[in-house]
């Protein structure tokens, strides 16, 4: 190409920017819906200071993954973010917002966005963590049904956080939830928090009925319901019940029953 041609070509470039510019500063509700798809970065920021632009068209535009951090920062710097509940979980949704940011909009958000974020793909591991913190910190101000319901969705370290809690209705939920770790529920059967409706609870369930470092924790605790304690010790390896004939955990009770199962064993 001549270099006129690239002149003239470059000109024609700039005078289409100048009017992409122009109308993203001053057209009207509709047109700007138009504007903020529009790729140049220059003219979202002039939109961005249009006076129609309002939260509708903000949530379109963070919708978009294509965004700068830089781009995003001036977005959560426009005034309708600070009014508006939708823009700020928008904001943290957004793969491309600053991580300062994202910390500074969690204390905003509601319990189960927060869980939501938790299991975002893209989120960083320090987001996670923040999130996570914020949602175990409202445990003890959440509803019952909410934990029941946080139960099956959140996050390993939340998990472990609600199983602190002994809550027999939430542990059942949390039992469910595939992200459970048995390493949580070992430290729950073991623990004199668990009641005995608890570690019964954990007993029945399918999945952690028949792990043997389960079992072995539960005739360990004297919280254990005593059938459950008889079916458990029956099938339990010898050297096993040895040890529980021996515990200074176990009641006299207890330590008499696993001397009678060594005893049937002819041991």
């Amino acid at each position: 190409m001549e270099p006129g041609g690239v002149y003239a070509k470059n000109v024609q470039l700039d005078r289409e920017l100048s009017q992409r510019l122009h109308g993203a500063l001053t057209c009207g509700k509709e047109e700007l819906f138009q504007v903020v798809a529009d790729p140049a970065p220059e003219v979202i920021r002039a939109a961005l200071r249009n006076p129609a632009l309002d939260e509708n068209h903000i949530l379109v535009l963070l919708g978009r993954r294509d965004l700068g951090e830089d781009l995003v920062a001036a977005i959560g710097r426009h005034d309708a973010v600070a009014e508006s509940h939708k823009l700020k979980a928008a904001l943290v949704r957004n793969p491309a917002t600053p991580a300062q940011l994202v910390m500074s909009l969690l204390p905003h958000l509601y319990l189960f966005e927060l869980v939501d974020l938790c299991l975002l793909a893209g989120v960083t591991p320090d987001q996670r963590v923040a999130a996570e913190r914020a949602v175990i910190q409202r445990l003890s101000t959440t509803p019952l049904g909410n934990k029941i319901t946080l139960a099956r969705r959140a996050t390993a370290s939340i998990l472990d956080a609600l199983l602190k809690e002994s809550d027999v209705r939430v542990v059942e939920s949390c039992l469910t939830n595939p992200r459970l770790k048995e390493g949580s529920v070992f430290q729950l059967v073991s623990s004199s928090r668990a009641t005995g409706d608890v570690i019964a609870a954990v007993a029945r369930h399918q999945c952690w009925s028949n792990r043997p470092n389960l079992k072995a924790a539960m005739l360990k605790n004297p919280n254990t319901p005593s059938s459950l304690f008889s079916t458990l010790l029956a099938s339990a390896p010898t050297m096993e019940v040895r040890n529980l004939a021996a515990s200074g955990r176990l009641g006299t009770e207890r330590k008499r029953l696993a001397a009678q199962e060594l005893k049937r064993r002819g041991c």
